[in-house]
């Protein structure tokens, strides 16, 4: 009898709706820079924004880094990709109490984050300075805490239900809460 697999999830970064998009913008927009008669000017400025912000999220899309992993040593939470090494970090099983999918008001947008809440003592984690935390404690809907654990859902797809089901597999005791939408 062959032994199943255990239902690891992983994300990774790629092609989502909001990275085509910004491309495509960002295309048009370096196109029409490039036409005849556009100021100096607003070649110096909008060809570096445009042009190398389109280039920046191509890369992010191709490099297919891991943006967010559940396996049997914990939780992976992916770093931002242009600080990769510097800003990914591991939360093991046992510094996890639970998962968190939340919101936040992004302008007229909103942007779903995913994070894990841990356990009283657990080791720091980077990101969470004094300065940090009190701006975060005022600009986010969840504890400091949670949004240092947490990765904005952008650049990649969640797929919730892998997610749960990775959770129960691996954590059966570690609830999963969802804040509604702010």
């Amino acid at each position: 009898m062959a032994e199943s697999i255990p239902p690891s999830y992983q994300a990774r970064y790629g092609w989502d709706r909001r990275t085509v998009r910004v491309v495509a913008l960002s295309a048009v927009f370096t196109a029409v820079l490039l036409l005849p008669g556009i100021p100096l000017y607003a070649r110096i400025l909008g060809l570096p924004l445009f042009g190398g912000g389109g280039l920046f999220m191509v890369y992010v899309a191709m490099s297919r880094k891991v943006a967010f992993r559940v396996d049997e040593t914990g939780v992976l939470l992916g770093g931002s990709p242009a600080r990769y090494e510097a800003t990914t970090v591991h939360v093991p099983w046992g510094d996890i109490t639970g998962f968190v999918l939340w919101y936040q008001a992004a302008g007229k947008a909103t942007v779903p984050y995913v994070g894990v809440t841990r356990r009283e003592g657990a080791p720091a984690l980077p990101g969470g300075g004094p300065k940090a935390r009190a701006a975060l404690e005022f600009l986010v809907p969840v504890s400091a805490d949670v949004a240092i654990a947490s990765r904005a859902v952008t650049g990649w797809r969640l797929d919730k239900e892998s997610l749960f089901t990775a959770a129960a597999h691996f954590a059966p005791d570690v609830p999963v809460r969802e804040y509604p939408r702010a």
